[in-house]
Order: C-alpha cells, then sequence, then structure tokens
C-alpha cells in the first residue's frame, strides 16, 4: 500500500547508525619488516583510532585492545601518532597523551610518567637506544612550549635537543644515524604559509650540533622531509 507523508516526514531506511557503521577512518601507514600498520577510526567504538598490522603473509590483527586510542593532540590536530621499529610499536595515547611500547604478543605498557606533555611526530634511534620525538610542554599557562626530545627506551628520561620555535614537526634521521632534519615555523605563519628545514649532526653523546637551515621561510612551505636508503635527503 503506498503511504503519503508530508516533505521530510517520512522515515527513511537509511539511518545514521547504518551510514556511519561501514565508513571506517584510514591513516597513517607504515612499513616495517614487510609487515603493513596503519590505524582505523571507528564511529562504532564513538572514534577511537585503532592500530591494525597486516603481516607479509596475509594474517590481519588488531594491536590496540580498547580503551586505548591511538591519537596525539600535539598542535592540536595531532598526526604522527606512532612509530615502529624492528616489530616493536610506540604510540601516544589520547586519554592521557602518555606514550606506550607493545612489544608483540604482550599489552602496551607506559613508556613515558604522567604529566603535562604531548608527543608525535617520532623516529626511533636503535643505535642509541632511544625515540626523537616533538613534544609539547604545557605545564605552565598562556601557549604551550614545542621542542624536539630524546626519550630513553630503557628508562623513559628525556633530554630537550633543540627549542626556541613556535612549532616543530618531522624529525628524521639519516640511515646511518649521524644527522638529523627537521622542520620548524613561528608565528603567525602556519604550516601551509611558511616553514624551515633543519638539518644537525649527532654528536657522539647524542646531542645535536650547530643547526644549519637548508631551505624555507616565511613565505617558503616545507614539508615532509625524507632520507632515501642510500642517504639522500
Amino acid at each position: 500500500m503506498v503511504q503519503q507523508a508530508g516533505y521530510g516526514s517520512w522515515r527513511s531506511p537509511i539511518t545514521a547508525d547504518l551510514v556511519v557503521t561501514g565508513s571506517l577512518r584510514l591513516g597513517q601507514m607504515v612499513w616495517d619488516q614487510g609487515d603493513l600498520y596503519w590505524t582505523e577510526g571507528r564511529p562504532q567504538e564513538k572514534g577511537r583510532n585503532v592500530l591494525m598490522r597486516r603481516s607479509a603473509d596475509g594474517i590481519l590483527v588488531e594491536l590496540t585492545p580498547a580503551p586505548f586510542n591511538v591519537r596525539t593532540r600535539v598542535h592540536e590536530y595531532g598526526g604522527g601518532a606512532y612509530w615502529v621499529s624492528a616489530g616493536v610499536v610506540y604510540f601516544c595515547n589520547f586519554a592521557d597523551q602518555r606514550l606506550y611500547r607493545l612489544l608483540p604478543g604482550s599489552d602496551p605498557q607506559p613508556l613515558t610518567e604522567a604529566g603535562p606533555y604531548r608527543y608525535a611526530d617520532g623516529v626511533v634511534d636503535r643505535a642509541r637506544g632511544r625515540i626523537l620525538c616533538v613534544r609539547e610542554d604545557h605545564s605552565r599557562q598562556g601557549e604551550p612550549e614545542n621542542s624536539l626530545v630524546s626519550i630513553d627506551l630503557a628508562s623513559g628520561s628525556q633530554q630537550i635537543l633543540a627549542s626556541g620555535h613556535d612549532f616543530y614537526a618531522s624529525p628524521r634521521l639519516s640511515p646511518d644515524g649521524q644527522t638529523l632534519v627537521w622542520l620548524t615555523w613561528d608565528h603567525p605563519q602556519m604550516p601551509w604559509d611558511g616553514t624551515e628545514l633543519w638539518r644537525s649532526e649527532v654528536n657522539p653523546d647524542g646531542s645535536l650540533g650547530e643547526p644549519q637551515k637548508l631551505a624555507g621561510g616565511p613565505a617558503e612551505s616545507i614539508f615532509q622531509p625524507q632520507w632515501s636508503p642510500e642517504g639522500d635527503l
């Protein structure tokens, strides 16, 4: 039987739940030892970001159990919430913004202490047993302080490597571990307006040498620096 209803008042079989159920948000793909990692934003779990892995032999595994949410709030819009080295995952948990370590077959364990810090956009320096990443310090009122830091994988202790700019991003270590590059920008620029690319030698004690600006400025936007396997930037 045909039923009539006023404009906009009929019941549609397409519900909001039906729409969002299959609308996974995929992000941040990473290769490590032939395995592919990525995040899935799941509307049916209130937007929780789950870390997934597809192994080289095709086995699909969900790595981060609830309630862990792989998401960082650095720069507020986030990005670079996890990284992988030799099968070991390091990720930022949205609820407390701490870094966690996830070993194969184990539950996530905290690497950093609870506190006023947020982390993002890291790289593992395996030779020195540490992580190099962006840290945002919210320990005082006003705008948070950005810096590049190293985090010891054994103790979780931290050391500031570079500071002084309003924003830092994309620390990338050369394949031989001897050179680090990164991006900075300062108010009033946004990263799509103007950034600067910096380079520094890594000293034997893990500190950085005198930084050299390679490119960029207030009217030139540099993004996503990468090293080739041969060490070309």
